[in-house]
């Protein structure tokens, strides 16, 4: 059932009431938006609503759905109305019902809200002195007419039409390669520091279809290097919020959200749904899987790092006798022996310079432009400003063990039997709750700055869980860590010495405290 409705005539308010009507609802609440008279000091007589139907429907059955989730409603509805309306017309009706109120008013609070930054929707005011206006639009133009001329309505004002002038007066982009970009499917993984430029980019060049892939919420310690968000998007899904600026940027992108990491056992079909995929995570079991999905795929893959001032880049062609991750670094290294942006720290336009690499070999690729450095590894100092490029030798790594396919399979195969390791909790206590007892195997200067919110738990630094695996051979055990990434490494070095029931929090204690 549709809960989201753009309408071009009068909204039947008892109608929409009546579908809201539930045994189990004891509250019900309704927002109602008029059109006013005056904007910004200016006397108004009508204004003209506009929207990219399709993606404003869908967008707007998403807010209407996430209200309902939030807030625990019994069932939320909201029409919005297009064409011209005239003083004191309804342009928008919002109703929920829910067992209390409290959860009514917040949920129509939220719609509306949410309606008003995220659907591409456009406004625009008609004055009594025959000017028009588009308001509350970043995206529009400004309209006046002409002193000394006769004064007019538009009855209708066209729709957002993305402008690509810029980049299609490039020889190499023309109209031939802007109708490529249109016709590709890029998927990103990671709306992070590397993801945010990447994402941006690629939807303001007009890219077909992007698939977003991040599982974790916003932290305000991202802020200061993930520019597509701001403080009042904190707690709320990367995913959601990149697809929303995307829809902001360019409405007319379509956008695929996964809100969980893929897995080994998904990683392969969701590749083969993309003509590239760019990783954009500072998680090394992601890259290594991103990397055998790739090759099992023939999907190419851009990969980049970051470490503080430095990073990485390398492109993964995935055809034969061209190289991957493994043959550079066959096995995945530990979480202690590579640096993350929380760790190391990080300044914060050295992720969005390697994000912007990534994305313009992306368009490179899609364009088929020259691409002279691919399949080696791109080494950036940003404090020197050099750039080195190291050959890969193919026949050097995987060759020499079957293959970059053989290997791949290989890894997938083993990693499949442990997507099971990560767990999800919303609070330590449920786990417990759920017979788990738990394992802090952070360091002790970590726990001293950050003891463990639940009594009772054991303390065993990451380097030394390993040697404790006769001990854990009965119980069920949950490793715990700040990120979720080291006690996830910690938890399959134990499974392969035969501890057959230890997992892992996944997101680690981040993920409690954002989601709280």
């Amino acid at each position: 059932m549709s809960r989201f409705e753009l309408s071009s005539v009068e909204v039947d308010i008892a109608r929409q009431r009546d579908q809201l009507r539930h045994p189990q609802s004891g509250g019900y609440c309704a927002f109602e938006g008029w059109v006013r008279n005056s904007n910004e000091g200016k006397e108004v007589d009508g204004l003209s609503y506009e929207a990219y139907a399709d993606l404003a429907v869908a967008e707007g059955e998403r807010i209407v759905a996430e209200a309902m989730a939030r807030y625990g409603v019994s069932d939320a509805r909201c029409v919005h109305r297009t064409g011209d309306l005239k003083i004191g017309d309804m342009a928008v009706w919002v109703g929920a019902s829910a067992p209390h109120r409290d959860e009514a008013f917040r949920a129509c609070r939220y719609i509306i809200d949410e309606i008003k930054h995220r659907l591409p929707i456009w406004k625009k005011e008609h004055y009594v002195t025959g000017e028009s206006d588009w308001v509350a639009c970043t995206h529009v133009y400004r309209e006046h007419e002409h002193e000394g001329h006769d004064h007019h309505h538009h009855d209708h004002a066209a729709p957002f039409v993305p402008d690509y002038s810029r980049q299609i007066r490039l020889r190499e982009v023309g109209e031939a390669g802007q109708a490529k970009l249109a016709a590709s499917r890029v998927l990103v993984i990671g709306a992070g520091g590397l993801g945010c430029p990447v994402i941006s980019y690629l939807a303001g060049a007009g890219i077909g279809t992007l698939g977003i892939v991040d599982g974790d919420r916003l932290d305000a310690s991202n802020l200061h290097r993930q520019v597509m968000y701001d403080a009042r998007d904190i707690g709320e899904y990367k995913a959601e919020l990149a697809a929303r600026r995307v829809a902001a940027l360019n409405p007319a992108v379509n956008v695929q959200v996964w809100k969980q990491p893929l897995t080994a056992r998904d990683a392969v079909d969701v590749f083969r749904q993309f003509d590239l995929v760019v990783e954009c995570t500072d998680d090394m079991r992601s890259r290594y899987l991103s990397s055998d999905a790739s090759v099992l795929s023939s999907t190419p893959l851009i990969l980049a790092s970051i470490y503080q001032y430095e990073g990485q880049m390398q492109f993964v062609a995935a055809r034969p006798g061209t190289p991957c991750l493994r043959c550079l670094w066959p096995q995945e290294p530990s979480p202690e022996s590579v640096g993350s942006c929380a760790l190391s720290g990080v300044l914060g336009p050295v992720p969005g310079v390697l994000g912007a690499m990534q994305a313009t070999e992306a368009l490179k690729y899609l364009l088929g432009l020259p691409q002279p450095r691919a399949g080696a590894l791109s080494l950036v100092n940003l404090i020197d400003l050099s750039v080195q490029h190291l050959a890969i030798d193919a026949t050097q790594g995987c060759e020499v063990h079957g293959g970059c396919v053989e290997v791949a399979r290989r890894a997938l195969d083993r990693l499949s039997g442990e997507d099971d390791i990560d767990l999800v909790f919303d609070r330590l206590d449920d786990a417990v709750v759920a017979g788990f007892q738990l394992i802090d195997i952070r360091e002790a200067e970590e726990l001293a700055c950050d003891p463990l919110p639940l009594a009772g738990a054991m303390h065993v630094p990451s380097a030394q869980v390993v040697q404790r695996a006769d001990e854990l051979q009965e119980g069920r055990w949950l490793l715990v860590c700040a990120s979720g990434r080291r006690s996830g490494h910690a938890a399959r070095l134990l499974r392969d010495e035969g501890v057959p029931q230890v997992y892992s929090l996944a997101g680690g204690l981040n993920a409690l405290r954002v989601a709280g």
